[in-house]
């Protein structure tokens, strides 16, 4: 399943070969293997989401030299897999207790060796392949460890990890096997209790989070089918017997409820969603959980759930052990535009006037930057309500105003003009001139349009799920961002069957959101080239300065490499992107996302690349890094699965790289120190 290693190939023929390098490599390695010491324990790579390391042996001086070292092939391609047109490979590896830990987007789920990439075990729990699940990914997994004093057997330290069809696994860390005495049979049905309209619409794609013995899980739910589609309802689990602790509505489910005065009643009864599908990130010391949650439903007509909408489109802060509210922002009003918060929020320090403050950071798809103090929510930068474009449809009430950070926006927020065309020709630039004249067209917030309303940024970003990377040393947030430009339209109710026949549409995307007077068609704002209309770059890798409050650089990510035709060549316009950045003390940017399948490392000062190289496949996941082996040789590793919506080439693969065993600096023999930013 792996191929061979080129780095330790020059290593003479031994008598013991074989067993050396994993001894050398349990015995490196083992301090580094406990949660809260391990390079990369958690999916944002430590338990504050910064996807930060403090590795440096790869660096800016020597990044050039960066190597393949193994590949693993989970060998799955979605073979009799019913929605295998949704299927990705987006897993960020977790490590830890001496492995790597990873699912597909099938929930198989896999324990590699860190230094060779060989397999360990795999568990496959089943997952339905007949079902059409409304996206099939996931995105990795949680590690958890038993305190209880004198307690041995299977089953001291677990994989937790959620399914598409809606259960919660708990497996033995250094087996695979179930573990029988969580839930029924090391498994938990997440759809008892709940109100389940369409089975393959509600399912789990992002790690649960842990604090303590409680495993936190949220559900991500296929979006614009009704108005009544299924809560988004979190709850936490005990680790040992899966038994339920908590569980938290964020959609008002009585008077009583803290969201209520922002709902009628009898609207809030019939509406759903309002889910958390990111990743959320635990507060130890504050025993607080994050939670990102996602637009009440439909996206796109809110007629059927006038108000605020209160606490959908919100970073709550949760009491980790009553799952009661702590804290609310709310950071989209009354949502319009499938602008749910999909980023797993941020924790760090922050400089304020010169002094550290305790922070929770949020990153948007409408691509601005929000930033609270951790405990009490308040703003530490100012957020300002300002006015915004009103709905021209009927049975519509757009929030009048919406919360707009001072940070710099990391998207133009103006309005799109027919003169802002591009083109690759005469030709097309006019078609495009005369698409965005045909569009209403107001800047960010532009409410929905039976003619057809202009999003910029659209539903896919701003910052998506792939979130930030955060280095707390320099105050810099860096984050990778989509401009590209989305058509949504409403079509009423009459109209809807015929126009999701329509040929001229094929490429759309057709949503009936059952119960209002409209369906929706949607699809990006694209010239007859296939290319965006509007000037690129179409996705950009961009760093922030939190303590001046300014943007230090910008540069566009990925090429137009297979995208433009045959006369035009490859240019690097920055190009759409899903996935995010991770950031080390080597003063290094790793990230890929974009569609042209390259990995790359830039500067994290100047934001110049450095390094990249071409992968087998999409590289649409968050990439991570380690140490392993008898000298501590730091690994750089990605999945590269492709992307269907994206259009990137499908694989299986995860590759590892590092520096040449000949090239490694001498001082990496002794491990650096575990990074271990303040609470």
């Amino acid at each position: 399943m792996r191929a061979p290693n080129p780095l330790r190939a020059r290593r003479g023929p031994h008598p013991l070969a074989g067993l050396l390098p994993v001894i050398c490599a349990w015995t490196a390695t083992a301090s580094a293997q406990s949660l809260s010491a391990s390079d990369w324990g958690y999916y944002g790579g430590d338990a504050f989401g910064q996807h930060f390391s403090s590795l440096d042996q790869i660096n800016r001086a020597n990044v050039s030299r960066l190597q393949l070292a193994w590949t693993y092939h989970t060998g799955e391609y979605g073979s009799n897999f019913a929605a295998s047109d949704k299927l990705t490979f987006e897993a960020t590896p977790v490590l830890g207790f001496g492995s790597l830990y990873l699912t597909t987007g099938t929930n198989i789920i896999i324990a590699l060796d860190p230094l060779t990439g060989s397999e360990r075990w795999r568990h496959d729990p089943h997952t339905s392949r007949t079902r059409h699940y409304a996206e099939a990914s996931s995105r990795g997994v949680a590690l958890w460890q038993s305190t209880e004093r004198g307690a041995n057997g299977p089953c001291q330290r677990r994989v937790f990890s959620g399914t598409l069809d809606a259960r919660l696994l708990a497996l033995d860390a250094d087996t695979g096997r179930p573990c029988g005495d969580f839930g029924a049979g090391g498994e938990i049905d997440l759809t008892h209790g709940l109100r389940i309209r369409d089975r393959g619409d509600y399912l789990v794609t992002s790690p649960p989070a842990v604090f303590g013995n409680l495993v936190i899980v949220g559900s991500a739910i296929g979006d614009n089918r009704a108005t009544d589609v299924e809560r988004g309802v979190i709850r936490a689990f005990e680790a040992h017997t899966g038994v339920l602790v908590w569980s938290f509505d964020p959609l008002p489910d009585s008077p009583a409820h803290p969201a209520a005065a922002g709902w009628d009643m009898a609207q809030a009864a019939r509406t759903g969603a309002g889910n958390a599908w990111g990743v959320m990130t635990v507060d130890v010391e504050h025993g607080l959980v994050f939670v990102p949650t996602g637009s009440a439903s439909p996206d796109f007509y809110g007629g059927e759930r006038l108000g605020d909408d209160r606490f959908a489109d919100t970073l709550l802060a949760l009491d980790a052990r009553t799952g009661k509210p702590v804290w609310h922002q709310q950071l989209v009003h009354h949502d319009l535009w499938d602008f749910d918060l999909a980023a797993q929020p941020v924790l760090g320090d922050v400089e304020i006037h010169g002094n550290p403050v305790a922070a929770v950071i949020q990153a948007t798809k409408t691509g601005m930057l929000y930033v609270f103090e951790r405990t009490r929510g308040q703003a530490l930068f100012p957020v300002i309500e300002r006015h915004v474009p009103a709905s021209h449809v009927p049975g519509e009430r757009a929030s009048a105003t919406q919360p707009f950070s001072t940070l710099p926006a990391l998207v133009p927020q103006e309005p799109v003009r027919p003169e802002d065309a591009w083109g690759l020709t005469f030709w097309d630039r006019g078609k495009c001139r005369d698409l965005i004249a045909s569009l209403r067209n107001e800047g960010i917030f532009t409410p929905p349009d039976t003619r057809g309303t202009l999003l910029m940024p659209g539903y896919a970003g701003g910052v998506n799920w792939g979130g930030l990377a955060y280095d707390e040393r320099r105050g810099r947030v860096i984050a990778a961002v989509n401009h590209l430009p989305m058509v949504v339209t409403l079509i009423p109710r009459r109209d809807f069957a015929q126009a999701a026949r329509d040929p001229v549409f094929k490429q759309s995307e057709f949503a009936p959101q059952t119960g209002t007077p409209y369906g929706v068609r949607r699809e990006p704002l694209l010239s007859p080239l296939g290319l965006p209309c509007t000037p690129p770059p179409w996705g950009t890798l961009v760093s922030v300065d939190l303590r001046h409050q300014r943007i230090v650089w910008q540069v566009p990510l990925g090429s137009t490499a297979g995208r433009t035709p045959w006369f035009v060549p490859d240019r690097t316009f920055g190009m759409p992107n899903m996935g995010g950045p991770i950031a080390t003390a080597g003063d290094l940017v790793f990230v890929a996302a974009a569609t042209d399948s390259r990995l790359r490392a830039f500067d994290i000062e100047t934001g110049r690349e450095l390094w990249q190289y071409k992968l087998p496949a999409g590289g649409q996941a968050t990439p991570m890094t380690f140490r392993a082996g008898p000298q501590h040789q730091q690994f750089l590793l990605i999945s590269a699965g492709g992307h269907p919506r994206l259009g990137t080439p499908r694989g299986d693969a995860l590759l590892a790289f590092a520096l040449p065993l000949a090239n490694l600096p001498v001082q990496s023999a002794s491990p650096p120190a575990a990074h271990t930013p303040r609470p």
